[in-house]
Order: structure tokens, then C-alpha cells, then sequence
């Protein structure tokens, strides 16, 4: 391949914004275009890798920062073609435990990094899900990635949110990764009512160019995909969700 996979990860400290479902279907489109793509759950509720139909088992992501098995025992290959996933199970806890402990103190912010530094020549893109917290595993995926993609739901504490993880950024990009650049912010659970319209705006007139154009609407198919363990371009790639994914990874990729 010659050139360096780029890193992605997923930020939100608040749950529920559809940011797990973001990073499948994104990363799922991405691999149908022919890029070859990395999924790392790196939340202890393991909804991404449930979400792309695969099991907790052993050896997990808490298995590679421990140097417990080899990147590519851990990588496991999902239905969707060109896309792999490395999994999280319960276990991720204890390591957040752990790494918040001083004896770590120098490296505690890059385990992550470190981990998945060698994979980078093997794919083109790798998509870190944290979990919805500030805490030191979203430190640590802030530390291993080179772009930042915030999934937002259309609503008022949405952007008191916003304000507070720039703020955590910021802090990331002085004090541990100064490459790290915010990507953009793109909308899920887009509703046509004046709230939302009235979030866009504001959130467009502050953040400006970091807003993608394409909005992820409530759709009934794409909340029922992960419970099959599918992508929504397996589950149903007819559907409107799916469509709207399917554009915004395009609109990821055309901006990379």
C-alpha cells in the first residue's frame, strides 16, 4: 500500500448520539468502496462488536495494550468485505482502572497509540469508538488518532456538550497528540422540526466548515441493524439511513 492508514476515532462524552452506529456504517462504506478498513471497539460495552456480528471473546483489544497477543491475533474479519474489527469485552474496565493509576503516568495516555501504530500500513483507514466519557480511553483514542469525527443529535445540551469536548481536545492537542485535527461534526437523528433546523443553524454558524453536509435521519432500520449484528448496507441497503451513510462516508473520504 505505501502510504499510512489514517486514523479516525469517534468522540461524544454524551450517549446515545448514534456515534457506535456511525463508526460500523461508516467504516462499512468505506471498506465497500475498496478501502481496506479497521474497526476498534474501544468501549468495555462492546456495541461495536456486537453491532458487526461478532463475539467477545478472547484475544480482545485489553489483550493487544497488555501485549497479551500479536495485532493480528486480535483482528477478526466481519460479513462486509475489506472491513476487520478488533473487539472490547467487560475486561476494557479493569484496563481503564488501571491506566488511571500514576504508575502508568508517562505512558497511560498512549497504549492505544502504540497498539495500533504497526497496523497502520496495512489498512487505509482504522476507526477508533470510544466510550461516552472524557475518561482516559477516550484520552488514549484521542492520543492515537490523527482526525476527530463528533456524531450530534439535534438538541439544545448537544451544544453545551460541543463546547466542553473542544475544550478536552484542545487540551489533548497541547499537551499529548499536536497533529490531532477535529474532522467534523456531522447530525444523527436529524427530525425535520425547528428545534433541530434551529441546532443546525447554530452549530453551522459557529463551527462553519467542520459541519459535514450530510445528515444521518431517524430511521427505524438503522436502530434495528445492530441488534442483527449487521452493517445497515447488509441489514437493508435500500433504506434512507443507509443512503445517508453511504454519502457521508464519501463525504469522510473526499475530505481526507
Amino acid at each position: 500500500m505505501g502510504c499510512m492508514g489514517k486514523i479516525f476515532v469517534f468522540v461524544n462524552q454524551k450517549g446515545g448520539v448514534g456515534k457506535t452506529t456511525s463508526a460500523i456504517n461508516i467504516g462499512a462504506y468505506m471498506a465497500l468502496s475498496g478501502k481496506k478498513v479497521l474497526l476498534v471497539d474501544f468501549d468495555s460495552q462492546g456495541n461495536m462488536t456486537g453491532g458487526v456480528g461478532l463475539t467477545k471473546e478472547k484475544p480482545t483489544i485489553y489483550d493487544l495494550i497488555y501485549e497479551e497477543a500479536t495485532a493480528t491475533e486480535c483482528i477478526k474479519h466481519t460479513c462486509v468485505k475489506n472491513l476487520d474489527a478488533i473487539c472490547a469485552s467487560i475486561d476494557l474496565a479493569q484496563a481503564a482502572f488501571d491506566l488511571a493509576k500514576d504508575e502508568y503516568n508517562g505512558t497511560r495516555n498512549t497504549f492505544l497509540k502504540d497498539a495500533l501504530e504497526p497496523l497502520r500500513a496495512d489498512y487505509d483507514y482504522i476507526l477508533i469508538d470510544c466510550p461516552p466519557s472524557l475518561g482516559i480511553l477516550t484520552i488514549n483514542g484521542l492520543a492515537a488518532a490523527d482526525s476527530i469525527l463528533v456524531p450530534m443529535q439535534c438538541e439544545y445540551f448537544a451544544i453545551e456538550g460541543i463546547t466542553m469536548l473542544f475544550d478536552s481536545v484542545d487540551k489533548v492537542q497541547k499537551e499529548i497528540n499536536p497533529n490531532l485535527k477535529i474532522e467534523g461534526i456531522f447530525f444523527t437523528m436529524y427530525g425535520k422540526t425547528t428545534l433541530a433546523k434551529d441546532v443546525v443553524k447554530r452549530i453551522k454558524g459557529r463551527y462553519g466548515g467542520s459541519v459535514f453536509d450530510t445528515m444521518i435521519p431517524r430511521n427505524v432500520r438503522l436502530s434495528e441493524a445492530p441488534s442483527f449484528g449487521q452493517p445497515i448496507c447488509a441489514y437493508d441497503p435500500n433504506c434512507v439511513g443507509a443512503k445517508c451513510y453511504k454519502m457521508l462516508a464519501d463525504e469522510v473520504m473526499s475530505r481526507v
